[in-house]
């Protein structure tokens, strides 16, 4: 039932899968192989470690030579290639060669505290453009009218991602659109049980497969609930319960730093943007609500 990235799910229309669409050229083939590799086969996933591992020396290589380097046929190199989206080798080549050269200019920070501190914001600024890169339109749209004409939300989420619920619910309920955050396991299930059709489940999930996140969408599905998610892979789990399924590419703009640091910015920078697009779409609602957060924000501040 999972929307993903322009995919239909099983009842809504002709399905195409995610990872066989051409991308766009502004989405960095870093930032496609994260959000797909999870679904990749074993030998695929070979492919695009070998290639992540030393992009530079991928550019000048040809099909055959990754094939050879990876230990698998020429044949599994293109088709990791039409995973991604690409026609061939050569797409990919080019694709990672424009990448490469954005990211080219090299920090000129000192090696301290606060020459790493300067580097890494740079760094994470350069890549903030790719964190919507693999968003569908169409989707955003439809995760914002369910947003807007819920009776009730419920916003979830669990180990990293419990915060940014946390953080989604109060941000909407301080836009006009009131949501609920639900800390314990346990509790989520029987929110999300006791949720009508005219409600919705919002889960955030960087993995798509943390087990207490499933457990509170199959609740929600079983309800006949609608179900977003927002989530870093386009097949997991988690998106297969989705009605709407919202892919976040990641900052540190690989798979395997992206393991390493876990970070939730991008997450949390597009929560706080879908956030705006409701309170916007709520219009007067939201304006008188956010006046009464200012005064209430005014009355518990000390001189």
């Amino acid at each position: 039932m999972s929307t993903t990235l322009g995919a239909a799910g099983p009842g809504r229309g002709p399905e195409q899968g995610p990872t066989e669409a051409e991308p766009g050229p502004d989405v960095w083939p870093s930032v496609r192989i994260a959000t797909v590799r999870n679904a990749l086969q074993p030998t695929e996933r070979r492919v695009v470690d070998l290639v992540l591992e030393d992009v530079a020396a991928a550019i000048e290589a040809t099909a055959q030579d990754i094939a050879d380097r990876a230990g698998v046929a020429r044949s599994s190199v293109i088709r990791t290639c039409q995973r991604l989206g690409y026609r061939g080798y050569p797409q990919l080549r080019v694709a990672l060669a424009r990448e490469l050269a954005v990211n080219a200019e090299p920090s000129a920070h000192p090696d301290t505290a606060l020459g790493r501190v300067r580097t890494h914001v740079e760094s994470l600024a350069a890549t903030l453009q790719q964190i919507t890169s693999v968003l569908d339109d169409e989707r955003v749209e439809q995760a914002v009218a369910l947003c807007v004409g819920a009776g009730r939300v419920v916003a979830t989420g669990n180990g990293l991602s419990s915060p940014l619920a946390a953080d989604l619910a109060l941000r909407m309920t301080a836009g006009g659109r009131p949501t609920e955050f639900v800390a314990d396991p346990i509790g989520q299930q029987i929110a999300a049980a006791q949720l009508t059709p005219a409600d919705l489940c919002l889960v955030v999930s960087g993995s798509g497969a943390n087990e207490s996140s499933l457990k509170v969408a199959r609740a929600g599905r079983a309800a006949g609930v609608p179900v977003v998610v927002l989530t870093s892979f386009v097949e997991s789990p988690l998106t297969a319960l989705a009605d709407v399924a919202l892919v976040v590419g990641p900052a540190a703009g690989s798979f395997r730093a992206e393991l390493e640091h876990t970070s939730r910015v991008p997450h949390a920078i597009v929560l706080e943007a879908l956030v705006e697009v409701v309170a916007d779409r709520l219009g007067e609602r939201s304006r008188q609500v956010r006046s009464r957060v200012l005064d209430v924000l005014s009355n518990n501040l000390s001189d």
